[in-house]
């Protein structure tokens, strides 16, 4: 074959992305009553933890550890160890708003990728490297909550920050999500079972703290961070209220034509069940607020066309349940990031 000549190429996308048109979306949510809604999201929620290997999860005492604890400009800081399953710590930061009198409202702010774990969002400027993601993402979520009057608990997630794998061990911004999902898909287990699952024993720590509000606990979260609060709230109804920032679109584009995406986002026959809006739908009635910048490239080829769907599949929720102002679009002009500016009020206004 000459060198000048192109060798033709077969590739499998073409037919996946068929595959997707045809079987996607078998348990997408369609209720027209109040009573199919619930038992749609009971038996949803069943195959979600089926399928992300949640129900597969093994319970074991918290044993919740202060390791440290500082003072920072507005709020205290401790250091906190809890553990997840037997022998998983996640670490985390808890951010104590100085002068505010407890019991707080509480709120989760799980990160995403590019944050060295805990470290963005509890805005750790002394760590070396952390102040350019926390001003190129406007990541320090966890500190604007804090300052407002929320208790924030900003953990690491599996893979990330002190959880990250020996293959990872060097580079703090660095994550081992392909590395945990290479080594739990065979034993039926995912990253976002994980990931969900953590988030829900952290909910369970803070119901176990006395300067926390146990009925008032929220959850925000940008990229991957807007990933675990998506899982997290429409799994676990102890989480009131909801900030998802640059994690809400159809999956199609998102993540099967963009398949160059991190292995995190990715679950078994995930796609033949769901899209994304019907995960939005399962957290309604509670508050949920989606954040979307216009110009995210990880929104998919089309942009807000990819977005726009995806958040009226939930709305059909919200709007059945009589909730339809529980459910706040926001679009902003700009690229990934924390946008943040309804986020303080939405949170002060459902769990004040």
């Amino acid at each position: 074959m000459g060198a000048s000549k192109r060798m033709k190429r077969y590739t499998t996308q073409p037919y996946l992305q068929k595959r997707f048109a045809k079987v996607a979306r078998r348990m997408g949510f369609e209720a027209e009553s109040l009573t199919h809604a619930r038992t749609w999201r009971s038996r949803l929620r069943k195959k979600l933890r089926s399928l992300t290997g949640y129900d597969t999860m093994i319970k074991a005492p918290l044993k919740p550890k202060i390791t440290e604890e500082v003072q920072r400009d507005g709020y205290r800081r401790q250091h906190v160890e809890i553990q997840t399953e037997p022998g998983i710590i996640m670490p985390m930061y808890v951010l104590i708003p100085s002068g505010a009198n407890a019991p707080l409202p509480a709120v989760l702010c799980p990160h995403g990728h590019g944050s060295g774990g805990k470290v963005s969002v509890a805005g750790c400027h002394d760590v070396p490297g952390a102040t350019q993601w926390i001003d190129h993402y406007n990541y320090d979520y966890g500190v604007h909550l804090a300052r407002a009057g929320f208790i924030t608990f900003c953990p690491d997630a599996r893979g990330f920050g002190e959880r990250r794998e020996d293959l990872d061990e060097a580079d703090l911004f660095r994550h081992s999500c392909l590395w945990i999902s290479n080594m739990a898909i065979p034993l039926g287990q995912t990253v976002i079972g994980m990931w969900t699952w953590d988030l829900h024993r952290l909910v369970d720590y803070v119901q176990t703290r006395t300067d926390c509000l146990p009925g008032k606990i929220g959850c925000a979260g940008l990229s991957g961070g807007g990933m675990q609060t998506l899982w997290a709230t429409a799994l676990d109804n102890r989480i009131r209220c909801a900030v998802i920032s640059g994690y809400f679109y159809g999956y199609k584009e998102a993540l099967l034509d963009m398949h160059y995406n991190c292995s995190c986002s990715y679950v078994p026959h995930l796609n033949e069940y769901v899209d994304m809006g019907d995960l939005g739908a399962l957290i309604a009635p509670r508050p949920l607020l989606i954040e979307t910048g216009d110009k995210d490239e990880l929104n998919g080829a089309s942009g807000l066309k990819n977005v726009r769907p995806q958040v009226s599949i939930a709305r059909k929720a919200y709007r059945l349940c009589g909730k339809a102002g529980n459910l706040k679009h926001d679009i902003f002009d700009g690229r990934h990031r924390w946008h943040g500016a309804h986020a303080i009020p939405w949170m002060h206004k459902h769990l004040a």
